[in-house]
């Protein structure tokens, strides 16, 4: 009986544990999320891994991030990546159901593995959780993905998009890529500028805009065309 007792009390704490930490990862998930509505992101989770992984392996550390405001860059850079990456940004709320359905059915089909993740999934993942997929990784990308569609608003979701994913080994955002790989600003980027930087974003470790291969190059060209048919008013 005794046993019994201390058991139900054991449960009980830990039940009230759980339900502090799911409060206390609500209440700081939310504040988190807010706080960076306004304030930019200083770092982020993946340049802490990449740091250390360079550590790791005895390099010298290489982190170039420069924050700008998304007026201060070239009016192409965000009709670029959404050209590239994500052509119904403006339309969804943080999910394109039917990149997702074509994914999945061209997986199914046979063909290549390739994801569906929007602008936004990506900014909810490159700020707030790490890089390595899982289906816990997966579910909380939802969950933030859901609170700055909620509390950001798309140009704001863009802005930092742009100011924290990785371009190159070392370098993250458009205004670190500018001034390494073009030696110019964000401000200065030219169309097809912009149009390369976001023909490597689906792996900017192994395409580079500063070297380009001929991959890239008809990638570049794609991406021009597209970009014409994607309207963004700041």
């Amino acid at each position: 009986m005794a046993r019994n007792k201390s058991g139900l009390k054991l449960l009980k704490k830990l039940q009230r544990l759980c339900q502090w930490l799911f409060v206390g990862f609500f209440v700081s998930s939310l504040f988190a999320v807010l706080l960076f509505r306004w304030v930019p992101v200083p770092i982020t989770p993946l340049m802490l891994i990449r740091c250390a992984q360079q550590a790791g392996r005895g390099e010298q550390l290489r982190l170039r991030h420069h924050w700008v405001r998304l007026s201060e860059m070239s009016p192409n850079m965000p009709i670029a990546v959404m050209a590239s990456e994500d052509q119904r940004f403006l339309e969804h709320h943080g999910f394109d159901t039917q990149a997702i359905k074509d994914a999945v059915a061209e997986r199914m089909n046979g063909g290549r593995r390739r994801g569906g993740s929007t602008i936004s999934q990506q900014t909810a993942k490159n700020v707030f959780l790490w890089p390595a997929s899982s289906w816990l990784r997966k579910g909380l990308e939802a969950y933030f993905t859901c609170l700055i569609e909620v509390f950001w608003s798309k140009e704001r979701i863009m802005e930092v998009y742009l100011n924290s994913i990785e371009m190159g080994d070392g370098i993250y955002g458009a205004e670190a890529v500018a001034q390494w790989h073009f030696g110019c600003t964000s401000a200065q980027l030219s169309k097809a500028n912009c149009a390369l930087i976001a023909a490597t974003l689906p792996n900017p470790l192994r395409f580079s805009s500063k070297t380009p291969s001929g991959y890239m190059l008809k990638r570049q060209t794609w991406i021009m065309r597209q970009m014409r048919y994607i309207k963004w008013d700041e």
